[in-house]
């Protein structure tokens, strides 16, 4: 008998759900590698399409020519020995192999350890991207490099939780990274429902509720999170709005934690971010907003970079005291430091080449066409959406995806019952095996009782696989009519 068991491990990682690389995920992949190795003629689709996961190079965004030039010379910095073949022969522009350089000078080398909250230099240089963007000078002391804005928000769980009875205000539906996160710590999620009458918008009147009715139960709620622009949902929340929530948390000492990954990829309105709202708040009202903690993170996953898997992120400190800032950098000291090549992309993502740069032209023309290419997929994907029985969907505002309410029939509902399953992963299971689309119930990521939704990525190219799904949803209507 082997020593472990499902019974005898940390029971609270069993519990944990992390529904985005569940089981529909893992049996798409079983179709990919018979497809791949030339076993899949009884399939009755071609390709695997993972729709399920914010992946955007798995599915066929092409890196930023600049970034992945100056991480070549970075991992390889003898080529910098040959200025002459890089310009001359290999198009590489000169401030590719300044970029390079001054990167090198700040980190030796990127096979070696960094200082464990990041780089000096490439800290500074987010603190110089946050005073542009918001209009406030930053700290680069204040700001620690991560592993992916994943690993930022382990570690801020990780220290403001204290046991069993600290909650955290989780918006429903959410990205199921914080509620897998608070199951392992055996925490409280106090689950904050979205309103999706008002296109998945942020009501204060919901967050006021369940943060009493915790607060009644006697749970010690510490803090809030918000994912702007949304996850799964795609909204992008007004400065009114962020404002508000500012409010609350001020009045109640809620620690606010800003995840806010997608601040690139918004289609409708402007991006504002909490830490820009927040200092307004302390320029406006000297003394009030001053003991607000704010912890808002940001990553290279997303927006037009792309680069999930270099695994490069921050987060930013505001308000926390020093004492407990301290125990921050302890607990990134235990991994020692977050990817070096991910920390210089972090730097590259702030820094980009600015207008009369040699590397301009060429990086704001891929940058804007991988927009107006996720834009125009967005939307053509809605539209679909809006011509299939049953389905709504609200119009793209942000993120990289979709969250249709899908009313399926009472047959459709009942089979999945006697299967053991929610009837949106029953569906999502069966729009699986007939086109090799991948995508996400929405139970995965929480929904209102007596609902019923998925989540898209809009990453994939093309509008075969979208004409597919439609297709299969007109059929399984059909059968279960």
């Amino acid at each position: 008998m082997a020593r472990l068991n499902i019974k005898n491990i940390n029971p609270h990682v069993v519990e944990a759900q992390y529904a985005v690389r569940g089981e529909l995920a893992v049996k798409s992949e079983v179709y990919r590698a018979k497809i791949r190795k030339g076993e899949g003629k009884d399939l009755p689709f071609k390709e695997v399409i993972s729709a399920n996961i914010g992946n955007p190079q798995q599915l066929d965004q092409k890196p930023i020519t600049f970034f992945r030039q100056v991480l070549s010379l970075l991992e390889n910095p003898k080529l910098l020995e040959h200025e002459d073949v890089l310009i001359n022969s290999l198009g590489y522009k000169t401030d590719v192999i300044e970029r390079a350089k001054t990167l090198l000078s700040q980190v030796g080398s990127v096979g070696a350890y960094s200082a464990s909250a990041g780089a000096p230099g490439i800290k500074e240089s987010i603190a110089k991207f946050l005073e542009r963007r918001d209009g406030f000078p930053a700290d680069p002391s204040r700001i620690y490099l991560s592993g992916g804005a994943s690993s930022g928000v382990n570690t801020l769980l990780h220290i403001i939780c204290a046991g069993q009875n600290s909650g955290i205000l989780i918006p429903i539906p959410q990205y199921p990274l914080y509620t897998a996160a608070l199951a392992v710590l055996q925490a409280k999620c106090v689950p904050y429902y979205l309103d999706e009458s008002q296109n998945w918008g942020t009501s204060l009147a919901t967050i006021k509720e369940s943060y009493e009715k915790a607060k009644s139960e006697g749970t010690d709620v510490r803090a809030i999170v918000v994912i702007n622009p949304g996850n799964p949902t795609g909204a992008s929340l007004s400065e009114a709005d962020i404002g508000s929530i500012i409010d609350f948390a001020t009045q109640e000492k809620l620690v606010v934690i800003a995840d806010e990954v997608y601040q690139t990829n918004v289609f409708l309105g402007t991006f504002h971010s909490f830490r820009e709202v927040l200092l307004k708040k302390q320029k406006d009202a000297p003394g009030k907003y001053d003991s607000l903690e704010l912890a808002s993170l940001h990553s290279i996953s997303k927006g037009m970079v792309g680069e999930c898997g270099h695994r490069g992120g921050y987060f930013e400190l505001i308000g926390f005291d020093p004492e407990v800032e301290e125990q921050v950098y302890k607990f990134v000291s235990v991994m020692l430091c977050a990817p070096v090549i991910g920390q210089c992309l972090v730097e590259l993502m702030v820094n980009p080449p600015r207008e009369g740069d040699p590397s301009f032209e060429l990086y704001d023309k891929e940058y804007n066409g991988i927009f107006n290419s996720l834009k125009e997929r967005a939307f053509a994907l809605y539209n679909a959406f809006k011509d299939m029985e049953g389905v709504k969907c609200g119009e793209p505002q942000g993120s990289m995806y979709l969250f249709p309410t899908i009313t399926l029939p009472a047959k459709a509902i009942e089979a999945a019952k006697k299967e053991g399953r929610s009837p949106d992963e029953f569906y999502c299971l069966r729009l699986l095996d007939a086109t090799g689309v991948c995508l996400v119930a929405g139970s995965g990521f929480g929904q209102k009782e007596g609902t019923l939704h998925f989540r898209t990525t809009f990453l994939a190219p093309g509008t075969e696989w979208v004409g597919s799904i439609k297709k299969f949803h007109k059929e399984f209507m059909d059968e279960f009519r």
